[in-house]
């Protein structure tokens, strides 16, 4: 037997963010909609002004005067909102029914006020519709129900009149706005088709480019960031911290002896040693600090708004750290640090990282296993 497959938690997202995409274009292609139903009755009620009866025309007026205030009030609620709070789930129902009061009072209305026994009113109403229906196909485009259910309320009120008139004329003005429904319908499942494709098409590739951005970030073994990004975001965090006169500190890290490990117990203990020490960086600093791969098994971090006291500390909590990891069969792992900072005076992130490079080498020449600071 064949199980329907689950949507995984990507597809899931992107289906989330296209149905607020569509949300968004709705708002944006309707404003016009808005008013133009309001102008086109006035229009119409004015060029028929001495065949309708005015009594019609005023309470028709009147109705959708309400009607259309009520939707400028939600598109100005709409505009208004948090750019959080414009989802689908608070504004599609409000849509619906805004939209689904408009559309009736408009079919009804055009029926209430078209005459009898008058073919040429008759057929302005039924022109003015079918622009209605026209105007509906444009700016509900990324609902089809929406579409659909519009022009049904706007055209089948007039029309199903007309197909239980007398006259042939009439009749063939009935039949041909059902013609005219039947294509606009597909037009409208197609086009609605093919945005939401375009919507899902635009989400994909945003996601695979933030998907293939974060991997050219991140150092695939430990999770780090890679030598290329550390020092795109220490730049970042260095200016920052120069400008406002924050205090930075640079930690280079070094393992002792890694190629003795990966010579004895080969390259995949030496990778699993890589990834342990990824995580015990990870775990050290703050969520504000960078922290990088730059090679090897060479590490570095930069802390901001750390002073050359605090950091050594936090180098020396973390050399314990590392002499205390238990990873088989190696029998001991160690690090050398070496520890700069910006209070004595570096003009560049280089030089700053340049002399906690000089101080880690220092470590290793004084024996290992220890932490070193610029001189």
């Amino acid at each position: 037997m064949d199980f329907p497959r689950s949507r995984n938690a990507p597809d899931l997202f992107i289906a989330k963010q296209v149905r607020t995409d569509r949300l968004q274009q709705l708002f944006r292609q309707s404003v016009s909609a808005v008013f133009g139903s309001y102008l086109a009755a006035i229009m119409l009620s004015w060029l028929c002004w001495d065949r309708f009866e005015h009594s019609a025309i005023f309470g028709w007026l009147a109705v959708l005067t309400g009607s259309t205030l009520l939707r400028i009030a939600m598109f100005v609620a709409y505009l208004r909102s948090d750019e959080s709070e414009r989802t689908p789930q608070r504004w599609e129902r409000k849509y619906w029914v805004t939209l689904v009061l408009s559309a009736s009072i408009w079919g009804g209305g055009a029926l209430v006020v078209m005459p009898a026994d008058d073919l040429l009113s008759q057929a302005l109403v039924m022109l003015f519709t079918v622009g209605m229906s026209v105007s509906a196909v444009s700016c509900y485009s990324a609902y089809r129900d929406m579409t659909l259910v519009s022009i049904g309320l706007v055209l089948f009120p007039c029309t199903v009149w007309l197909l239980f008139q007398p006259s042939s004329i009439q009749v063939g003005m009935g039949l041909s706005i059902l013609v005219f429904a039947a294509f606009a319908a597909r037009a409208t499942t197609k086009m609605s088709q093919a945005l939401e494709t375009a919507f899902r098409l635009t989400r994909e590739m945003e996601q695979a480019n933030s998907v293939s951005t974060r991997a050219a970030q991140t150092d695939e073994l430990t999770g780090l960031k890679s030598r290329r990004a550390f020092f795109e975001h220490a730049q970042q965090l260095y200016d920052e911290c120069k400008a406002n006169r924050r205090g930075v500190c640079a930690v280079m890290l070094d393992m002792d002896h890694f190629k003795h490990i990966n010579d004895t117990y080969g390259h995949q203990v030496g990778d699993q040693v890589l990834r342990q020490m990824g995580a015990v960086i990870s775990s050290s600093f703050r969520p504000t600090d960078v922290q990088g791969r730059l090679g090897g098994e060479e590490f570095a971090v930069l802390l901001p708004d750390t002073s050359i006291d605090v950091a050594l500390q936090i180098a020396e909590e973390l050399i314990q750290t590392i002499d205390g990891l238990m990873i088989e069969p190696v029998n001991r792992i160690t690090a050398s640090l070496g520890v700069a900072s910006t209070e004595t005076g570096y003009k560049d992130l280089h030089s700053l990282m340049n002399n906690a490079d000089k101080a880690l080498y220092r470590a290793k020449a004084q024996g290992r296993n220890q932490v070193a600071v610029a001189q």
